[in-house]
């Protein structure tokens, strides 16, 4: 729970990094959501090594994960590195998830993580900070590649987080079947 947490906190120093929207910056803010997004990673490693699952570490790590990935994104939207259309589609989706799984909790269906799901974070984490940077002058070809090539994942993780969220409600109602 305390690695959960820890991407929450950290969602304002790389908010306040990603601010001025300076080279040096962004490196701090991409280093920082990097080190997030591995502590994502670790936070269900440690918690299944040491049988540490908890409902509340169940509930809050996707929560951790929004809060973290949303308001990055967000601040992406004013330098124009993302469109707003992506992260309004990533939002909707994730509060609806939030309220299927809100009404499973209450209904006593539990449903486990998608696949889909796991490969949406994995594409989002990859890809938030090279629309961070988007171009570095030090990489082959002056890095005018990592901007367009995280925003390309950013999409494709859109897409599968449209897909996951279909998959997620279709399980909801195929427990809510089994409970009744």
């Amino acid at each position: 729970m305390q690695i959960t947490l820890l991407r929450i906190v950290l969602t304002i120093p790389i908010v306040a990094a990603l601010w001025p929207n300076t080279l040096a910056w962004n490196m701090v803010a991409a280093g920082l959501f990097i080190l997030a997004s591995v502590s994502d990673y670790y936070d269900g490693y440690f918690a299944r090594k040491y049988n540490a699952v908890s409902t509340m570490g169940k509930f809050m790590d996707p929560v951790a994960d929004k809060i973290l990935v949303t308001s990055v994104l967000t601040l992406l939207i004013l330098p124009g590195k993302v469109d707003p259309f992506l992260v309004i589609l990533l939002t909707a989706r994730d509060t609806w998830i939030g309220a299927i799984r809100a009404v499973a909790a209450a209904d006593g269906v539990i449903i486990a993580a998608r696949q889909a799901g796991k490969w949406k974070t994995a594409l989002q984490m990859a890809g938030i900070p090279a629309v961070i940077l988007w171009d570095l002058p030090f990489l082959p070809g002056g890095g005018a590649w990592l901007g367009p090539l995280g925003y390309a994942l950013l999409w494709f993780s859109t897409i599968l987080s449209i897909a996951s969220g279909l998959e997620y409600h279709r399980a909801y109602l195929a427990g809510r079947q089994k409970v009744a």
